[in-house]
């Protein structure tokens, strides 16, 4: 089981964890990435395109899905404006056993930060600035791309 929701609504930890548990479920490993207040942040605005978003990170647990022993795949991103503290973006992975569980959520929250169209702006006070990739962000995915190519 798949499921990409991308939505400026907070996300359910309890909600969404309950989701993929059960059945030949042994392990479920997740990620849940809060808004930070780097350098006095007020605000993260997250935009996506519509669409193109969703099957961009679809594409991404796809391929988790079938490189790990999973039951279910989950990644849900929030957008529009968010403040520190507030999730962003919840993976969970959902395997018979904790390895492919974990493995596939790191592969799932690494590839989603270059992989997927979003784009960031943080205001601080009265000054607004678009968030450029971060190159530890795609360092991160470059490791999985190389073992995808094997």
């Amino acid at each position: 089981m798949i499921r990409i929701h991308v939505s400026p609504q907070p996300i359910d930890l309890l909600g969404e964890t309950t989701k993929v548990e059960g059945g030949n479920v042994g392990a479920v490993a997740s990620f849940c990435g809060l808004v930070r207040a780097d350098d006095g942040v007020d605000v993260l605005e997250l935009e996506h395109y519509p669409g193109a978003t969703e099957a961009a990170l679809e594409r991404i647990a796809r391929t988790a899905t079938q490189r790990w022993s999973l039951q279910a795949a989950t990644i849900v991103h929030r957008v529009g404006p968010m403040r520190p503290g507030e999730r962003i973006v919840l993976v969970i992975t959902a395997a018979p056993h904790r390895r492919d569980a974990l493995d596939a959520c790191a592969y799932l929250i690494d590839r989603l930060k270059t992989d997927a169209p979003f784009w960031k702006r943080e205001t601080r006070g009265l000054e607004a600035r678009w968030v450029e990739a971060r190159a530890s962000d795609t360092e991160a995915a470059s490791r999985w791309r190389a073992d995808d190519a094997k």
